[in-house]
Order: structure tokens, then sequence, then C-alpha cells
């Protein structure tokens, strides 16, 4: 089914837009989250190990809630290939801002593909997991499943921290949406509610550009599964690719995939550049009639 919030704009309908995540409710109806990226890894694609240190990390995580973040998303672990993070380091280097960021109102997930990294966060008070590799492990299923958390079910296919190289798709979007109807299945069957599951197609992982490109175009076909998708599209490589900017000068690239997404029934974006992602984020809300204006000033008697 489809509904109109604005005339000319049709948006897929999400089955249960109600959530309450972390003590925060959301009607992803007619609402946006933005989530922050926060990195606690030397060898992090966009910041380069900026905020590795956890002073660094959690001044990070305070700058980006102060800038209008909703969620925090903490990564201990990159999803690129490389050497594996021994578990008791990623928890190491997790819990720590996790405990920080304890009572700030935000929303606070773990980026990890890791069951035991994803208890540890849990247990520290994480209220989203992020696994970027699909729930290739059951046991996070499981895991969430005993929790009150969030699980994010994201499309990749290589096995965690390895290559996959020139990867090829038939339909790449249909195929993304058959990984995730399978993947939502599993994690149902391991008793994770439908109410506690987000879906998020991949952009760039396992893909090149003109995959992502053809799921950013075509992201209503994955919205219309019904469950909250999640899009992580900034600064990524389809962005720099197709406007042939390096990665320190892709925002407004990565803000127009975002928009493009969200009038398609995005409504979760993971953005680094938290403020400017905010601001379009609100706008393309107001575009859509989801939000009053802040104020209403000019033309006005």
């Amino acid at each position: 089914m489809y509904f109109s919030p604005a005339r000319g704009i049709t948006l897929p309908e999400i089955s249960q837009p109600l959530r309450a995540i972390g003590g925060r409710a959301f009607d992803f109806s007619r609402e946006v989250a933005v989530m922050a990226v926060i990195n606690r890894t030397p060898d992090s694609f966009y910041d380069r190990g900026a905020t590795f240190v956890l002073d660094a990390a959690v001044a990070a995580s305070l700058a980006a809630i102060a800038e209008g973040a909703d969620w925090v998303d903490i990564g201990g672990a990159k999803f690129a290939p490389g050497p594996a993070v021994p578990i008791v380091a990623e928890i190491d280097r997790i819990v720590p801002v996790v405990e920080a960021l304890r009572g700030t109102g935000v929303v606070i997930s773990v980026d990890t593909f890791q069951p035991e990294v994803a208890l540890a966060g849990i247990r520290a008070g994480a209220h989203v997991i992020n696994d970027t590799t699909g729930v290739s492990d059951p046991r996070m299923a499981e895991v969430v499943a005993d929790s009150d958390a969030t699980l994010v079910i994201t499309h990749s296919l290589a096995a965690p921290r390895t290559a996959y190289p020139a990867p090829q798709y038939g339909d790449v979007v249909a195929e993304v949406l058959a990984f995730l109807q399978e993947r939502v299945a599993l994690a149902t069957g391991l008793g994770v509610p439908p109410e506690r599951i987000v879906v998020d197609p991949g952009h760039d992982l396992n893909k090149n550009t003109r995959h992502s490109l053809e799921i950013t175009r075509r992201l209503g076909e994955i919205t219309a599964l019904g469950l909250p998708t999640l899009v992580a599209v900034s600064n990524k490589d389809f962005v720099g690719e197709t406007i042939g900017r390096d990665r320190g000068a892709r925002v407004e690239g990565s803000i127009a995939a975002a928009v493009a997404c969200i009038l398609q029934g995005a409504r979760i974006v993971r953005m680094h550049n938290v403020r400017a992602a905010v601001d379009a984020v609100r706008m393309t809300e107001g575009i859509l009639g989801f939000r009053e204006p802040a104020y209403v000033r000019h033309n006005i008697a």
C-alpha cells in the first residue's frame, strides 16, 4: 500500500512505523533519523583514525549529538578487507564509548558482525546492533533476540574482512531484496521480532559504483519490504566516482544521494557530516509534509 504525504510524491508504507528505540519514540511513517558515524579504528576509510583514541571518539560523539544526530553508530572493526581484529580488542574499543553516551538521550548503535561484541555492547547500554554482514553468524540474531535491541540487517556477500573482487549481479536490486528477505526470515525465526528489525541494502559493500547507483535509483523496491530502511551513502566511493571527487570533497554528493533515498522511503541515513545531513534531512521532511517549519516570518504581516 502507498500513501501520499505530499502531492506528486508516493512512498511505500512501513508496516510497523512506530518504534521505541533506546527510550526514543520514532514514527517512521513521517520521520527520518540521522545516524552519526564514530569509528574507533586506526584505518577507517573516511577519517583515517581521527576518532581512534577514546577521548576523541567520545568528543566526536557528543559533538554529533549537539549537531542534531538522533543515533550514534560506534564501530571497532571496519568492514573492508584487512587483518582480523581480536574480539577482546573490539570490545575494548566500543564499550567505553557506549558507556560514555548512556543518559545522553541518543540512540546508541554498535557496528559489529561479532556476536560477542554485540552482547558486550548491549550489556554496556547499546540499543542497536548494526551487522554489515547480514547475520552471517546466526548467533547474532540469538544475541539480539535475548535483548531489547534493534537489529540492522545489511546486504553484503563477502566473509568479514575479506576481499570480493569484481562482484557480478544479474539484477542487483532483485538479488539484494531476495537476500534481505532471506536474512529477515532467519532473524525472525531465531526470535527477533519484526518490529526490532531494520534493513540496509549495503551501498558499495561488495558492489561497484553502477550497482550502488542502481540501488539508489530503485530504492523504492527495497523500502517496499515494509521495514524501516537504513542507507549508508556518506562519502562512499560510488559518490566520489560518480561526481569525480576525492574522499574529502563528497559531502554535497552524499547529501544528494541521501535525499534521493529518503524520497523513496529510507528512514535512517548514516552520515559522517552531521550538521549538513541534519539540515538536509529536516528540509526534506518539511518538503514531504512530515514537519512544520521551525518558524514562518517571510511575507507574513
